[in-house]
């Protein structure tokens, strides 16, 4: 498995600078938390090291490639979720599913993703229109791709959004796991990770004016 490496970044949203200069790594087999009020850039920066947006300056390299050079191997690689759910509401969640395993070449098994689904606590609930879910059962249908794909790199921006007490220990508990078997997650949440998750590396983004 194989990490990321940003390499001085800055991002100019509206003529304001959100971050200058910025360089890390997140290496296999670690967990870091983006911390940072609203409007310093956190989603921005999760939406650079995804290759969705490109930085004004810098470069970020996956298996020590500029990922503009590598998109389609690095995507393979990679599971983002965003702070919304990105889930069709007149679809059901097992519809939802295979719709985004369609989407990204994975192949797509109903035992399987009826197995997913019992283990996020959605039984009974696959079948129904996504419009009829409570908001914490929509974003368990969205994290349910991270368990549908075998993915290196994990990019969650505000994944706890909705969850309650025993989903946030779910979620936690599964990130701990990849990050011990190789794999990098990178989060932002507007709540600390518990102990459950292991071990974490801050990620600091301050607001500029």
């Amino acid at each position: 498995m194989a990490g990321l490496t940003a390499h001085t970044l800055t991002c100019v949203k509206r003529d304001r600078v959100l971050f200058a200069d910025l360089s890390f790594t997140l290496p296999a087999g670690s967990l870091t938390y983006l911390r940072g009020p609203n409007g310093a850039g956190k989603t921005s920066l999760l939406r650079l090291l995804t290759g969705l947006s490109l930085p004004d300056q810098g470069e970020i390299l996956f298996n020590d490639a500029p990922i503009a050079e590598c998109l389609p191997q690095f995507h393979a690689s990679l599971t983002y979720i965003g702070h919304k759910p990105g889930l069709n509401s007149a679809l059901s969640a097992i519809e939802n599913l295979q719709y985004w395993c369609a989407q990204h070449s994975i192949g797509f098994s109903l035992d399987t993703a009826y197995k997913v689904l019992t283990i996020l606590g959605l039984v009974g609930l696959e079948d129904i229109p996504i419009r009829m879910l409570s908001a914490g059962q929509q974003r368990r249908v969205a994290l349910a791709r991270l368990w549908l794909k075998s993915a290196d790199v994990w990019i969650l921006d505000e994944p706890f959004t909705a969850l309650d007490v025993n989903g946030i220990k779910l979620l936690e508990t599964h990130m701990r796991s990849h990050v011990e078997q190789g794999g990098t997650v990178i989060t932002t949440s507007h709540q600390a990770l518990s102990e459950v998750a292991g071990p974490v590396t801050l990620l600091d983004l301050e607001y500029r004016i």
